[in-house]
């Protein structure tokens, strides 16, 4: 999970947080929410190129983290939706070899 605050003053800063989330976007990550993506990762030394990765494409200003959660716990989230009803997200996708 990298979730990110960039700013977007002005024209070059926001270009380079657009440009963060294209990037995130062709690494296979999903927009959680506007500032929160996300990533299936099959085991610790996937999970360890992706991060490698997010570090190189991270914009000169601004605040980024990564949370590494296993799938047992991304299950146990909560989420709650507004009383309107909404689309739900396409799942990602997810390689399997056996």
């Amino acid at each position: 999970m990298v979730f990110f605050d960039l700013p977007t003053d002005t024209k070059k800063e926001r270009k380079a947080a657009a440009l963060f989330r294209q990037n995130l976007l062709k690494d296979g990550f999903t927009m959680f929410q506007f500032s929160i993506y996300i990533r299936h990762c099959g085991s610790k030394e996937n999970m360890e190129v992706h991060i490698k990765r997010v570090s190189t494409i991270i914009p000169v200003y601004g605040k980024v983290g990564i949370m590494s959660i296993t799938d047992k716990q991304f299950e146990e989230i909560k989420l709650f939706y507004g009383k309107k009803p909404h689309k739900p997200n396409a799942p990602g996708v997810q390689l399997e070899l056996f």
